[in-house]
């Protein structure tokens, strides 16, 4: 029994330091990828606002109300690039990590559906920032009057679009969640239909919650999760459960 804790011990901890080195690696990826990007910090920026530039009037533009808050906001930019640049490297490391636990089935389709999932972020976050944020922030500054104009900060901005750019890319994970959730048994694809009301009716509250206060929006990052969650069964039911796969292993062994 000792000996078995003792092992134990030793395979946790040789988990531990296997975790520390991939983060340390991805991490100097993204270290490496920011100082790449911090020269053009200025054009990622620039392209990051040219949605509210298109709508604001021609007396308003981004300020900045704190004497570090230029600084801080091109810092995170910058990192956020680097991390972008970075991220086949940060997928690999991932890799690495969790093969090893996977069956071999899993193995050679976890790349390709960890590609998938990184392909489906970028359409989330692509869909918001060229369709959703065009029609938001146009009725957002549409408040504007000549006693008040529209002066967004560069701090706010970063945070509001960030905050969309992430609600939308990770709402475009459900297909991906459905099916993961299905192979190792937590739901069945029976489970997932009869919560299709449920997800209906969560995706709008998810949306009224994150979205500007418009309808527009609001309607656009609900119904994608409603779509995707549909998307999420069809797949799901070509997926083969753990518990079966053991089951034939054992069967094809006896």
């Amino acid at each position: 029994m000792a000996e078995s804790g003792e092992q134990q011990s030793e395979t946790l901890l040789g988990h531990l330091m296997e975790l520390k080195s991939r983060l340390t690696r991805a991490m100097g990826a993204v270290l490496v990828g920011a100082a790449i990007a911090y020269p053009f910090k200025e054009r990622v920026f620039a392209f990051l606002i040219e949605p509210m530039t298109r709508v604001l009037p021609e007396k308003s533009s981004f300020i900045f109300t704190n004497p570090a808050e230029a600084f801080f906001t091109y810092l995170k930019i910058t990192l956020l690039a680097g991390f972008l640049l970075a991220v086949p490297v940060v997928l690999y490391q991932f890799w690495a990590f969790v093969a090893p636990g996977l069956y071999r089935s899993e193995r050679r389709v976890f790349f390709p559906v960890l590609l998938l999932s990184v392909f489906l972020f970028f359409l989330g976050a692509a869909f918001s920032f060229f369709l959703v944020f065009p029609l938001a922030f146009k009725f957002l500054v549409g408040f504007a009057t000549d006693d008040i104009m529209a002066m967004p900060t560069m701090k706010e901005y970063l945070g509001f679009s960030i905050t969309l750019l992430l609600a939308f890319g990770a709402s475009f994970q459900v297909p991906i969640v459905c099916m993961a959730l299905v192979r190792l048994g937590a739901v069945t694809v029976q489970g997932l239909r009869a919560k299709r009301r449920y997800v209906f009716a969560g995706g709008f509250i998810l949306a009224a919650l994150i979205t500007p206060p418009d309808v527009i929006s609001q309607i656009l990052l609900g119904f994608p999760i409603w779509l995707l969650f549909e998307l999420g069964i069809i797949l799901s039911t070509r997926i083969k459960t753990r518990s079966a796969e053991d089951e034939e292993a054992v069967e094809g062994e006896s």
